[in-house]
């Protein structure tokens, strides 16, 4: 990497860029879900798996891509990441059908995980520990601002060129930051002494994590399925007795049995975003189909959450250096149990006023979780492992969300059946199952208070250490 105060500005800047295009693209592609199906008059499931194909493959290859980092170098598997997302994105413009479509999201999923296993163990390695707190809110808060920006810019975009129009933004800012990695972020970043990559863990993690959110997604279509998600769960089973026994193992298991507030910060963050990952794409589908909401309106109601999140999440980054993470993590879980109860009232008629005052008390409880959250995990764990630390953190995140399209895919489609959009029957059938998911989503957040609560306290020689 560029050596001086210039070139960790350079990177600093450039990662918290990164941090930008996923969320970015999550929100407006969101928003742009109806005109899709429309287009390509594709079913439920098919417009599920538009967004539910990219976590997949980002979901499953965030451990052996943060490992290969670790002996490869960060920079430079950031740098392929970049490039391979911009491909996808490039891809995602040309695409014919919708299962072209689909297909094409693997790839950005293939990048994405590149970038997501490096930018974070990049990102706090610039920064002393007592600022790690502030840093992180600032990185999230980014992270919110580029969802809020999504549901605006997005549905311009989507409303004057069309739902490519996305994409084709999307590759033009992927470029841009790909250019300022090339020219700024320079050496390995090599962390020494961490022996080989561990294949047989590799290969054990991805193909059982494929499986299993594959089958359980699809689990509405036939009972075969259910084989497929238990077969998924039994080589993840195996998988976590491998890395028990193996010299250098992609996920180390001591980080999980031997520090508590490592693993429920972990498990909290499964919890948090499986259950509140998918509820804008189901808010744009009830606004645009259910509600008849123009695209733009619908957009701008959905803007009000991430920008809540964006104003926040500093500032509760900063509360975290001094308080509990666990406090303020388990309210903001606390909250978000509430908001997605209500959300399960939602009727055609229901009030746009009570609909927005609910998403920014959502977006209250979202920032109260997020930074103080990934506080706790990065500050639970040695400078050495900030690399797994960030990677299983990633993985426990992109995995969240993952689980929480595959609950939307599950109920969707069995409650939507043959109906797409369009059709007379698709609104209220599509309601129905809508329903159903937030009342899984607000008894997946009361389960998330109990498992942030039980973390504990922080280490306090890593709180002072780093």
């Amino acid at each position: 990497m560029s050596t001086g105060a210039r070139g960790i500005k350079w990177a600093y800047v450039v990662c918290m860029l990164t941090s930008f295009l996923v969320p970015f693209m999550s929100s407006s592609l969101d928003l742009a879900i109806p005109a899709i199906g429309l287009q390509f008059q594709g079913s439920q499931y098919q417009l599920n798996w538009v967004v539910a194909s990219f976590l997949l493959v980002t979901g499953a290859l965030l451990l052996p891509m943060g490992k290969l980092a670790d002996l490869t170098g960060r920079v430079g598997i950031f740098k392929l990441g970049l490039g391979l997302f911009l491909v996808g994105t490039s891809l995602c413009i040309l695409a014919p059908t919708i299962h072209w479509l689909i297909a094409f999201r693997t790839l950005q999923g293939v990048g994405a995980s590149m970038i997501f296993s490096t930018s974070l163990a990049l990102l706090t390695s610039m920064v002393p520990p007592q600022e790690r707190g502030r840093t992180l809110g600032i990185n999230v808060g980014i992270v919110y601002f580029a969802f809020s920006s999504g549901p605006v810019l997005g549905g311009a975009l989507c409303g004057r060129l069309g739902w490519k129009g996305i994409f084709l933004f999307l590759a033009v800012l992927t470029l841009l930051v790909l250019v300022a990695a090339l020219i700024h972020l320079r050496g390995p970043w090599i962390q020494p002494n961490y022996g080989q990559m561990d294949l047989k863990g590799s290969l054990l993690c991805s193909v059982g994590l494929i499986l299993m959110l594959y089958g359980s997604s699809s689990l509405s279509l036939s009972n075969a399925y259910w084989g497929v998600t238990l077969l998924g769960l039994g080589i993840l089973v195996a998988f976590i007795i491998h890395e028990g026994r193996v010299e250098n193992p992609i996920l180390p298991i001591t980080l999980f049995t031997q520090n508590r507030v490592f693993a429920f910060s972990n498990l909290s963050s499964v919890i948090n975003y499986s259950s509140i990952f998918a509820m804008p794409f189901l808010l744009s589908l009830y606004l645009q189909t259910v509600r008849k909401v123009p695209l733009q309106t619908a957009g701008w109601i959905l803007l009000v959450q991430p920008v809540v999140m964006a104003v926040l999440s500093p500032v509760v980054g900063r509360l975290s250096d001094r308080l509990e993470p666990r406090v303020l993590s388990s309210m903001g879980m606390a909250v978000n149990m509430v908001g997605l109860f209500l959300f399960t009232f939602l009727e055609a008629r229901s009030s746009l006023p009570l609909i927005l005052a609910n998403l920014a008390f959502i977006g209250v409880g979202y920032a109260l979780f997020s930074a103080p959250n990934s506080n706790a995990i990065m500050g639970s764990v040695e400078r050495s492992q900030y690399g797994v630390a960030s990677s299983a953190m990633g993985t426990a995140r992109v995995v969240g969300q993952a689980l929480s399209m595959a609950i939307v895919s599950l109920l969707t489609t069995r409650f939507v059946g043959p109906w797409r959009i369009g059709t007379s029957g698709y609104a209220s059938h599509f309601n129905q199952g809508m329903k159903a998911c937030f009342l899984v989503f607000a008894g997946l957040n009361l389960v998330g208070v109990f498992a942030s609560l039980a973390r504990g306290a922080r280490p306090k020689l890593i709180l002072l250490e780093g």
